[in-house]
């Protein structure tokens, strides 16, 4: 049997006891719509922010405007400090991040499909780069799911 990736990640979960929170800009829920489908969700998703908003990013979140205007909203280091505030937050032991372009490119030369993640937890920070060109919908179905993966890798490599 081939198991959703969300209900992959609530086994992990649950069998450590450690719980997980969500900032998401261009998958606007996705994330935690995906996460919540799966029963039982609620003993270790702690909740999530949805963050299109620059204003959030940086009043909620605490992304630093000066990251924002350097390096812009799709880069490394707002999914970073997206992730790393809504850990903090939410006193998750996990977290992960994106923002993205869904569609149309940014003033930094970021095409549109171009999606960063961050995950953070016990191990520190990381993150990653994503492309693809599917359209709005299908694009932000990828992201959220690519995201996902990319958590998985990280509370399994924590996890050793």
């Amino acid at each position: 049997m081939n198991e959703p990736i969300q209900s992959r990640i609530g086994t992990l979960l649950k069998a450590s006891g450690k719980t997980l929170s969500a900032a998401e800009s261009c998958t606007g829920g996705q994330i935690s719509h995906l996460l919540t489908t799966v029963s039982g969700s609620s003993s270790y998703y702690l909740g999530s922010v949805t963050s299109y908003a620059v204003s959030v990013k940086e009043q909620v979140l605490g992304v630093p405007d000066e990251i924002i205007r350097e390096k812009g909203l799709v880069s490394s280091e707002v999914a970073a400090s997206m992730a790393e505030g809504v850990r903090r937050l939410t006193g998750s032991t996990y977290a992960v991040a994106t923002t993205g372009l869904a569609e149309g490119g940014d003033e930094f030369g970021n095409p549109e499909g171009t999606v960063w993640i961050g995950v953070t937890g016990p191990a520190g920070t990381r993150t990653r780069t994503y492309w693809c060109d599917l359209g709005r919908k299908a694009n932000i179905r990828r992201f959220a799911n690519v995201a996902l993966r990319f958590l998985e890798e990280y509370i399994k490599s924590d996890s050793k």
